[in-house]
């Protein structure tokens, strides 16, 4: 049954930094992201959705394979501790899908232990043909969820996005949904996405985008910054390969004056610094990770010319 439970959403990895700048360099290092600054590193980064107003901490937590472990009584423990550190840590955006698996049951079994979660900003999709089945899906979710009102419902990988659309228009009406949107992933469909946002009003969109999968910056990230479309950032880390690739290397002298000490860091600022950029989703199923990457939300920023250095670094490993 599902229980009368609202989500609220209020205003409000792994190599250590060797070799430090110094304070003079990092004083030297230009202007910051407006709001945060070398002088307030406890600054958390948050950001506002275009079409409400609403702000949300610019880093959520995804749910694609971490969470699919069905039954077990041990791996589930395991992954509300996870979900406890998020929230502990002012955690917001929560992600899943029907096509996870026991994603989503795992989510609300976790949901219903957790105290402290009136910050959840519940987003998840919608994947099937057909108007009659989106409809089934999306009560089951929430059934699933123990929710009655999804922040965010989207169309999972443009599956029958046009069937599907006129549905989540007619039930955010109705306040079942407070916004809606549509995903893409592994750099699919950019052509069919790019045309959907300049023709139907959306609140948000998901895509990839990390330090070396960037093609979303010539055109799908400013064309959600002109329509005021909130975007969210999927496979930051590349599912992983990303550490796997760099981990093994240093991190870059500077690296502090963008207030980056481990890899997870470096790659969730490189992405959340980028003015279009709302919310990023990585995924773990470890505490210390998560911590990690809930960390990347404070202190300074980098600014476009930090981000350009980042960049040509990871390309010159």
């Amino acid at each position: 049954m599902t229980r009368k439970r609202h989500s609220i959403f209020q205003p409000t990895r792994r190599v250590v930094l060797g070799g430090v700048a110094s304070a003079g360099v990092a004083a030297a290092a230009g202007p910051l992201l407006p709001g945060l600054s070398l002088a307030a590193p406890a600054a958390r980064l948050t950001r506002t959705i275009p079409s409400t107003g609403r702000t949300m901490p610019a880093i959520g937590m995804g749910t694609w394979i971490t969470f699919n472990v069905g039954a077990s009584r041990k791996l589930r423990d395991a992954r509300l501790k996870v979900l406890q550190t998020f929230f502990d840590m002012g955690g917001g955006m929560v992600d899943s899908s029907p096509m996870y698996g026991s994603s989503e049951e795992v989510v609300g079994h976790c949901l219903a232990r957790i105290e402290n979660d009136q910050t959840l900003f519940s987003a998840t999709k919608v994947w099937t043909m057909s108007e009659a089945m989106g409809k089934r899906q999306m009560k089951a979710s929430a059934e699933l969820w123990g929710l009655e009102t999804f922040d965010l419902m989207q169309i999972h990988n443009l599956l029958d996005w046009e069937t599907h659309l006129r549905t989540l228009r007619s039930w955010k009406e109705r306040g079942r949904f407070r916004h809606i949107g549509i995903t893409t992933s592994h750099g699919r469909r950019h052509d069919d996405l790019a045309e959907i946002m300049r023709t139907e009003p959306l609140d948000f969109v998901q895509l990839t985008y990390n330090v070396l999968d960037r093609e979303v910056e010539a055109r799908l990230l400013p064309l959600a910054a002109d329509k005021g479309i909130a975007v969210i950032i999927n496979r930051p880390f590349r599912r992983g390969a990303l550490f796997g690739k760099f981990e093994r290397q240093p991190l870059p002298a500077w690296a502090e004056e963008a207030g980056i000490s481990n890899w997870a860091e470096f790659f969730l600022k490189f992405i959340i610094s980028h003015p279009a950029v709302t919310c990023a989703i990585p995924a773990t199923s470890k505490v210390e990770h998560m911590r990690e990457n809930m960390d990347a939300l404070k202190g300074p920023m980098p600014d476009a010319a930090m981000r350009l250095r980042m960049v040509d670094y990871v390309e010159s490993l």
